[in-house]
């Protein structure tokens, strides 16, 4: 049983959040899930969903999955010191770094992905490759695997990467029922991007 803390914000990406977590939480023999934040307590993001989160110095958990997510939110905390100090413990700490969007533009500022090969969110292409230059960024890509670093492009390519990560660790046929079961089209292939160009 693995742990996997998920780091929420206020004003996070809805779908960054709860699709993967859907898909994680198909399969509690193997992932047990925590929502955390910096201070705890009710999390609201822009479509006004209300999630109950632990404080980050109270998870009694050990974290071995570290899932960064995107949203409005991160323009702030890519200035905020503290909470990226806070990311870079968390991140040193994991077994498995997982970011969806632009989560990546989190780990980027912090210096978490220097000399990774990672992507992004196409739409904040621009402003998440802004935050470091000494990011590997791969723009043509589903998502992208960098020892334990997954990074993940826009919103619902967490799904996909969030199968890829369960069919790498778990294989193939458990990434493929949790897909049967969400009644979820997988985009198996990292590389092919249908957002490229858009």
């Amino acid at each position: 049983m693995q742990t996997l803390t998920a780091l929420v914000f206020d004003d996070f990406e809805t779908l960054d959040l709860f699709g993967p977590i859907e898909l994680f939480g198909s399969l509690p023999e193997y992932f047990h899930i925590q929502f955390a934040s910096m201070k705890g307590g009710i999390i609201h993001n822009h479509h006004s969903v209300a999630l109950q989160t632990i404080a980050v110095a109270e998870l009694d958990q050990q974290t071995n999955i570290l899932l960064v997510i995107g949203g409005k939110g991160t323009r702030l905390l890519i200035n905020d010191s503290h909470f990226l100090q806070t990311l870079t413990m968390l991140s040193d700490n994991a077994d498995w770094v997982l970011s969806v969007c632009t989560g990546s533009a989190l780990l980027a500022k912090a210096g978490i992905l220097d000399n990774k090969r990672a992507t992004s969110n196409k739409r904040a292409w621009q402003w998440v490759t802004e935050q470091s230059t000494a990011v590997h960024w791969v723009k043509q890509a589903r998502w992208v695997v960098d020892g334990k670093f997954y990074t993940s492009s826009g919103v619902t390519a967490g799904m996909d990467m969030a199968l890829g990560f369960i069919a790498d660790r778990h294989g193939r046929d458990s990434a493929k029922e949790v897909a049967n079961y969400t009644e979820y089209r997988w985009q198996e292939d990292s590389h092919l991007d249908d957002f490229y160009n858009c």
